[in-house]
């Protein structure tokens, strides 16, 4: 049975950490995935700068089904929005603020994700409807940034992605941000190529564990 907006959203949330994730073959993205998943990691970010990506995001959403929750990142307006939710994408995130994406995601009531820096973007995004707002890049700016935001605005939902890793997730965890994107930490692209999966679950379970913790802490 497919889940409902809301049960996504809150399903992102519980566990703490999206995969973002690129790959130039579909077996490897496969095989990513499915040790992801093993890790605990149940939510699948496709970035549109994967080649065939729209390909990826159906053949995931049929192989993986309920398993995983296939989304698409690096959206950059409506059309490829709709596009990838078509394809099966069942969240969208963008890099940079676009109001035609949000638009487009909530006539599709699909769970969108834009991108923002400042404060005032910040606000802009969540005003138009974005159900959490991605700080891009987070790295940049740091966990004392969304603590410090999060003062004024406590009602919206914020994640970091860019650069984020095992060590810094749960300093953002603590700093108020309701999950972290994480991609080349996550997935090990020297491990994937030589076929070593097992590494990518270990990386996946450990994100997990922290996020965990940093949450019990607070």
């Amino acid at each position: 049975m497919a889940r409902r907006k809301e049960e996504q959203l809150q399903l992102m949330i519980d566990t703490g950490v999206v995969a973002v994730i690129r790959a130039s073959a579909s077996a490897e993205l496969m095989s990513v995935i499915e040790a992801l998943k093993k890790g605990g990691i149940r939510a699948i970010e496709v970035t549109m700068t994967t080649p065939g990506a729209l390909d990826v995001i159906r053949e995931t959403t049929e192989r993986f089904g309920d398993e995983v929750l296939v989304g698409v990142g690096s959206v950059l307006d409506a059309e490829t929005a709709r596009m990838a939710m078509l394809a099966g994408a069942e969240f969208v995130v963008g890099p940079v603020l676009s109001l035609d994406v949000i638009r487009v995601c909530r006539r599709y009531d699909k769970i969108v994700i834009p991108g923002a820096f400042t404060p005032t973007e910040i606000l802009a995004a969540w005003e138009a409807g974005a159900d959490v707002v991605k700080v891009f890049p987070a790295t940049r700016l740091g966990p004392s940034f969304f603590k410090d935001v999060l003062g004024p605005l406590p009602q919206v939902r914020l994640t970091p992605t860019g650069g984020v890793t095992v060590e810094t997730a749960p300093e953002f965890i603590k700093a108020g941000a309701v999950f972290v994107g994480a991609g080349g930490a996550l997935v090990d692209r020297k491990a994937v190529a030589q076929g070593r999966f097992d590494v990518v679950t270990e990386t996946a379970e450990r994100f997990i564990s922290a996020i965990r913790a940093a949450r019990e802490s607070k």
